[in-house]
């Protein structure tokens, strides 16, 4: 277990170790609210004694002597409120907004057998146990939910071929390129904290994951860095500018305090807003129109004549079912296999956590737990969806099949070694895409006219978001060019689904269906159920899903109600925001709405009976 006392090592003044940031002032006798970065807030922030402030001042970064007085937490907050000697009024308190509280390296608490300080492991040397190869050194320690995560720069010497399997080219170097380690005792057995080393026993690929070699010179290489630099510095000024057309200057506040790392997420988030998709969202809730209703929508495209509808039972859904089960729809089965073989279908998995707990996990994989025995943070049904090709792509189709994986930020990088370490289940490396799910601000419910669908802001320097739902796929599909490189590959059909029991695509009958009937949309519905946007599993033709991702506008986004903790800036103060009520909105869209922008006659229906 790693306990953090630090965020950045880096940034860190060498003897000092980062707690927590001021993030304002309380009250009017001096009092400050510190936000903690430690997992000993009543050690660092109850017991008086002396602290260290590290802040910017004329430009320059010191660091400064302090005494704490006395400290309370605060209730709901997850702050903590502090006293130090010499502060009196709300004056001078604020001048420390922004200040980061450092305590003495050498003052942390002991820690129990098998714990230890993400510190500790910064800077320690990792060699391969069964070489005794050096690999290289810990730069960064990230958790990233189930377990941590080690980033770990590559030593010069290393002999490692890249991701595409090719060797080092002759003078080039490996010095400067990081790679993801988890930290769990399969794979880190040995730690040594006086030695400064750990023996580490990586599966195969995992080193080589995302890893290029890059033969250009250090100027070369510098150049680009400048040029990345003006380019980021160019979207940020678009960004801001959308963003203060839209009347949401409030969000840059965050830049003109803090440390340069605060600023830069900030920037990051601002950059990372999606314009575009928001604009049309806040104009929806303006519009305020009926919620669009699956259920009812359903029903009234079942009950058009010119509408396509089938219904089957569900056992025929298994790529296995049998010619007498299928009776006269099973050449609309083969039709899909056919078709599924050839690679003109790409499946685009949403990943979610929902999954069925009554169905046994198939130990396809010994390496699906933690040493502490919780699960990684990989979907427990996604992790049993691929090892089963009764319910998803054979295996022996699926070096045709583009897969685009749709999960959290936090799933991300787990979702990506879980596939690097099982040879990617068969499937093409080159045709997997992960993609980060679409986000939006949330934004206030207030009808004061200044405050009307103003972005709320979690801290300073972060945009309180939400997920869009399942109709972000469009956004990220279009953002990412996705239906065009599909469309080079001869792809005709990219099914869109859920990672749910019931929905999970490699579905040849739906498929075979669309087919048949030249359709642009296919759905999947089970009869009798009302869960449509919990799982759903929607077969789009790439010529219409191109059309789709230039219509954003077709698309229909609601507002839900929520109750949010938020920070505002208030005549220069950073005040935090606890409402008693509803205070939000989320914003979000359903993959069905897509259904507006196609004719009724061009979507066909299968029904699922039980």
């Amino acid at each position: 277990m790693v306990t953090e006392e630090i965020v950045e090592t880096a940034e860190t003044e060498s003897g000092f170790t980062k707690v927590g940031y001021i993030s304002n002032v309380h009250g009017l006798q001096g009092e400050i609210r510190v936000k903690p970065s430690t997992d000993f807030p009543e050690l660092r922030f109850s017991k008086p004694g002396k602290r260290w402030l590290r802040q910017q001042i004329s430009g320059r970064e010191t660091v400064q002597e302090v005494e704490l007085v006395e400290g309370r937490g605060h209730p709901g907050q997850k702050s903590w409120i502090l006293r130090l000697r010499g502060i009196e009024t709300a004056d001078e308190a604020r001048q420390l907004i922004g200040s980061t509280l450092l305590v003495r390296e050498e003052d942390r608490p002991q820690l129990e057998e098998g714990e230890l300080y993400t510190r500790d492991l910064v800077g320690m040397r990792v060699i391969l146990k069964e070489t005794g190869e050096p690999v290289g050194n810990v730069v960064n320690v990230f958790n990233s939910g189930a377990s941590d995560l080690l980033q770990v720069m590559l030593d010069t010497s290393l002999d490692i071929l890249d991701s595409t399997g090719k060797p080092r080219p002759t003078g080039t170097t490996l010095s400067g390129h990081l790679v993801w380690i988890p930290f769990v005792e399969e794979i880190v057995p040995n730690v040594d904290v006086q030695r400064k080393e750990m023996l580490i026993t990586p599966p195969k690929g995992l080193l080589e994951l995302n890893l290029r070699f890059d033969e250009r010179s250090k100027k070369e290489r510098r150049q680009l860095e400048w040029k990345e630099r003006k380019k980021m510095q160019k979207r940020l000024i678009a960004a801001k500018k959308k963003l203060c057309e839209m009347e949401q200057k409030h969000v840059f506040d965050g830049l003109r305090f803090g440390e340069k790392a605060q600023r830069s997420l900030l920037a990051d988030q601002i950059v990372g807003v999606n314009s575009k998709l928001l604009q049309q969202a806040l104009e929806n809730v303006e519009i305020l129109s009926k919620r669009w209703n699956v259920t009812e929508m359903v029903s009234s495209l079942k009950a058009k004549e010119t509408t396509s509808t089938l219904e089957i039972s569900e056992e025929c859904l298994v790529s296995s079912a049998s010619k007498d089960k299928l009776g006269t729809h099973f050449h609309l089965q083969e039709k899909g296999v056919d078709l599924v073989s050839k690679g003109k279908v790409a499946i685009a998995l949403v990943v979610n956590d929902s999954g069925n707990p009554q169905e046994p996990q198939l130990a396809c994989n010994p390496d699906l737990e933690n040493s502490d025995g919780t699960e990684k943070s990989v979907s427990p049904f996604l992790q049993t969806l691929l090892c089963d090709d009764q319910r998803f792509i054979k295996m022996e189709d699926r070096a045709s099949v583009p897969l685009v994986l749709v999960c959290s930020a936090q799933e991300i990088q787990p979702l990506r070694m879980h596939f690097s370490e099982n040879d990617y289940f068969g499937f093409i490396p080159e045709k997997v895409w992960f993609l980060e799910e679409e986000k939006l601000p949330v934004v206030s419910n207030s009808v004061e006219a200044e405050k009307k669908h103003k972005i709320l802001m979690k801290s300073p320097w972060e945009i309180l978001q939400s997920p869009v739902g399942s109709g972000g796929i469009f956004s990220l599909l279009s953002t990412n060019n996705i239906p065009e490189s599909l469309g080079e590959m001869g792809v005709e059909y990219i099914e869109v689904c859920s990672t749910n029991p019931g929905y999970a695509g490699g579905n040849p009958l739906l498929l075979g269906f669309v087919n048949s009937w030249k359709s642009d949309v296919g759905i999947q519905i089970f009869k009798g159920r009302k869960d449509f946007d919990e799982g759903f599993d929607i077969i789009f033709s790439t010529s219409f899903m191109k059309k789709l991702i230039k219509q954003i506008n077709k698309l229909q986004f609601y507002a839900t109600p929520k109750q949010h903790l938020h920070v505002e800036l208030v005549d220069k103060e950073w005040v935090d925001v606890t409402p008693s009520s509803p205070n939000s909105y989320e914003l979000s869209c359903t993959i069905y709405s897509s259904l507006k922008a196609s004719s009724f006659d061009k979507i066909c229906i299968m029904e699922v009976t039980e």
